[in-house]
């Protein structure tokens, strides 16, 4: 991700945000581009029709509204054939099956440019010198995928909305705060940690990242919410995150012999999960095509030495007799075996989390001994 993205500079900084996220879909889905595209200008001619006092009825569509300022003698013929362009390629995308090309997505961001700049020039600062056209960014590894892209592009076309007005419909309270979250976080923001849902207990609530949306919830990462969690998930309520309601409060009745104990500790661990998980994720986007395994928010990086590593007392002085043979009998006798989320381990007989934190910290010294060599 850039670390300045086009449109910065736009006074108007919902438009720019919204800009942002087209810029970053022209390359990865040009359908999404070209389909929210006509929200963007059509804020613009509502801000137009503002500035103008022209009457603007709430539910005006964008060619009724792209006609009103043109009868009004407001554009120009380049001007309003971007917007035509915009708007007829947003409606072909919105429903057309077949596959959109790049060339297109270009073509509309092009327009976009057109209508910005003209926007700027006649309603914004006379001093303001407007950037020359750039082509958008590159596309990187570290791209946000279609549904995640989706969920930012509604939240701040939602904002954008109500900030330029014509909104009669109720918008929802948790939209409103996912929304006002993304403007302060965008675009710096690493894919997947736009937050898609939010889980309240009482008066508390937390935000699930895009990433973690249908994660598995482990048993063994909840130390006080484990037998809870195994209850929950025989009664298909809690074997992954989609799973969980929005209100935790009363979860407790879908388990018998379980209080609403139960449920405010589930979210308190659901909490510590959540953060654990996003420094996780934030490890692997860091350094891609790199082996970790983790211990809860901490990991010891897999070289191809300690990969190689016998999974012996004298390599790894915590490991006792029983574990090594339960570990044998899994098929797991070097270091590299070993799954990545080493809770999963305490699935074997007298292994608990004290002993899987040993053996963390044994394999972090036996790195730390080996590099030093």
């Amino acid at each position: 991700m850039t670390d300045q993205y086009f449109y910065h500079f736009l006074n108007h900084k919902q438009l720019a945000l919204v800009a942002n996220e087209l810029e970053q879909s022209v390359y990865s889905s040009p359908r999404t581009m070209l389909t929210h595209a006509r929200v963007l200008v059509e804020s613009v001619l509502k801000l137009v029709m503002r500035e103008e006092g022209i009457p603007d009825e709430p539910y005006m569509t964008l060619k009724e509204r792209l006609d009103e300022v043109d009868r009004q003698g407001l554009l120009t013929r380049e001007v309003k054939d971007a917007l035509e362009v915009i708007r007829r390629s947003g409606n072909l995308a919105a429903h057309e099956t077949r596959a959109f090309r790049v060339s297109e997505a270009l073509t509309s961001w092009e327009a976009i440019y057109t209508v910005l700049k003209w926007y700027a020039e006649v309603y914004g600062d006379p001093n303001f010198t407007f950037p020359e056209y750039r082509d958008p960014a590159a596309p990187t590894q570290q791209a946000f995928e279609l549904p995640e892209l989706e969920a930012r592009l509604e939240r701040l076309e939602s904002l954008l909305r109500q900030q330029v007005g014509g909104e009669e419909e109720e918008t929802d309270p948790a939209q409103e705060e996912a929304a006002a979250t993304l403007e302060t976080e965008a675009p710096a923001e690493p894919p997947g940690f736009t937050t898609v849902r939010k889980i309240r207990f009482k008066d508390q609530s937390l935000d699930v990242p895009y990433f973690l949306r249908d994660a598995f919830l482990l048993p063994q990462r909840f130390e006080k919410s484990v037998r809870f969690l195994v209850k929950l998930g025989g009664e298909e309520e809690a074997r992954i995150m989609s799973e969980l309601p929005a209100d935790l409060d009363g979860l407790h009745q879908s388990a018998s012999r379980y209080t609403e104990k139960n449920d405010e500790q589930l979210f308190e661990e659901l909490g510590v999960f959540i953060e654990e998980e996003k420094a996780r994720r934030k490890i692997r986007l860091e350094r891609p095509g790199e082996l970790f395994l983790f211990y809860k928010a901490d990991c010891v990086t897999v070289t191809e030495n300690l990969a190689k590593a016998g999974l012996t007392k004298e390599n790894f002085p915590s490991l006792t007799p029983g574990f090594v043979r339960q570990l044998e009998e899994s098929g797991i006798v070097r270091a590299g075996q070993l799954p990545q989320e080493l809770v999963i381990l305490a699935k074997y007989k007298n292994v608990g989390n004290g002993t899987i934190e040993k053996l963390f910290d044994d394999l972090n010294e036996w790195q730390k001994a080996k590099s030093a060599e």
